[in-house]
């Protein structure tokens, strides 16, 4: 197709036009936004690292490498009772509340008393009349006479022979019978030497039996307010105010969970590991990422035929009440313990090359160093050639360093 020349002509003049206005619009950008002669264009991360790649670091350290053993527990408290009624009657005051802590003494049930308080000074008042009868008799009754040198002897002799059955039965050389023998001798030479009129008269009169009913009366009111047997939560409350109550009748529950009890499971062939006193780790579902610390308290001397483990008794303090009993625990016990031993933490250690290193800091920069490598577990590697102690690793940021990179240290 041929173009007319005036179709041609106006194409070049625009074409030109724009060549133009291009050219004069990047001189005037230009010229408005002067550089600085001399001045250098930066790249992209080059102040970074004139200023160096920051890093946490740690001091290497001689200390206990600790080997640990994993199981499974269950929380468990061995102070819980069910308090119960020792005495019927009507509940006047319930001093509880669901989830109340209570302290070792505090008042928490209040029978009606009545009813025993009378029983208690009827008691007495029996009680007083055997007495005031008995020292009447005494009043009147002749003034004994002054026993004979042969009575005293037999006294004394008998006093003796009781006195030394008495010894070799406290320390576990006589039998009980034999002892037994040996006091009713003792009683009858008193007896036949008048030396225990008066417990006879009195015991012949009533009194000595007074005297108990009384006793037993009072317990019986004491048993009327039932108090805190140690310090603990209440729970599980089965009785109301102004309801009446037999003996044995259960009230509550009292728990104490100030200290707790983590029984774990260790293999029949790590039995040996385990020791009183080690320490162990416990997590709880119900606090992710939080560890507890107790002890062993005991060890189990039997193994389970069903599946050969032996049951481990760790302690746990418990203070803010916080564990639960019946909760579920990831238990780690502490089994072999390896002293005086270098130690770097396992964040510092990589592996490139199939081969274990760490970066070690000289004065600004990050040094490679390839390790030997002894015993390990979650926290901590025993280093045995490569580093050594008080110089800083690298723990943090160094997973993309380089040999001789410089670095910013942020944490220590």
């Amino acid at each position: 197709m041929i173009f007319p020349k005036k179709v041609l002509a106006g194409a070049l003049v625009v074409v030109i036009v724009g060549v133009a206005a291009y050219l004069l619009f990047f001189t005037s950008k230009k010229e408005g936004t002067p550089e600085k002669v001399g001045e250098e264009k930066s790249q992209p991360g080059q102040k970074a690292e004139e200023a160096g790649l920051p890093v946490k670091i740690t001091r290497i350290r001689r200390g206990e490498l600790v080997m640990r053993l994993k199981s499974p527990g269950e929380a468990f408290t061995e102070k819980r009772i069910a308090v119960k009624a020792e005495v019927s009657g009507t509940i006047k005051n319930l001093n509880v509340k669901e989830g109340k802590h209570v302290r070792e003494g505090n008042l928490l049930v209040e029978l009606d008393e009545h009813e025993y308080r009378l029983k208690l000074e009827r008691a007495d008042a029996l009680r007083l009349r055997y007495l005031s009868e008995l020292l009447l008799e005494k009043q009147f009754s002749e003034q004994e006479k002054e026993p004979d040198p042969k009575t005293v002897a037999r006294i004394k002799q008998s006093e003796e022979a009781f006195s030394r059955a008495s010894s070799l039965f406290s320390r576990g050389l006589l039998s009980r019978d034999e002892f037994e023998k040996a006091r009713r001798e003792y009683e009858l030479v008193l007896i036949e030497t008048g030396r225990m009129k008066e417990e006879i008269m009195a015991a012949a009169k009533g009194l000595t039996q007074a005297e108990i009913d009384v006793k037993i009366a009072q317990m019986e009111l004491d048993k009327t307010k039932i108090k805190a047997p140690f310090s603990g939560i209440i729970t599980d409350i089965k009785v109301s105010p102004g309801e009446t109550i037999s003996a044995g009748r259960e009230l509550f529950t009292l728990v104490d969970i100030s200290q707790i009890k983590v029984q774990a499971k260790v293999l029949e062939s790590e039995v040996g590991k385990m020791k009183v006193g080690h320490e162990a780790d416990l997590k709880f579902s119900a606090f992710p990422g939080r560890a507890f610390k107790g002890r062993v308290e005991a060890i189990s001397p039997v193994i389970n035929p069903e599946d050969k483990t032996c049951t481990v008794h760790i302690l746990v303090e418990n203070p803010a009440g916080e564990i639960k009993p019946g909760m579920h625990a990831d238990v780690e016990i502490a089994a072999d313990i390896y002293k005086d031993r270098l130690l770097v933490p396992q964040e510092a250690v990589l592996v490139r090359g199939g081969r274990k290193l760490v970066f070690v800091i000289e004065e600004d920069l990050a040094k490679w160093r390839y390790i030997e490598v002894g015993l390990e577990n979650e926290d901590y590697a025993e280093v045995l050639d490569g580093v050594k102690e008080g110089e800083m690793v690298i723990t943090e940021g160094h997973f993309t360093l380089a040999h001789d990179a410089k670095v910013r240290v942020t944490q220590e």
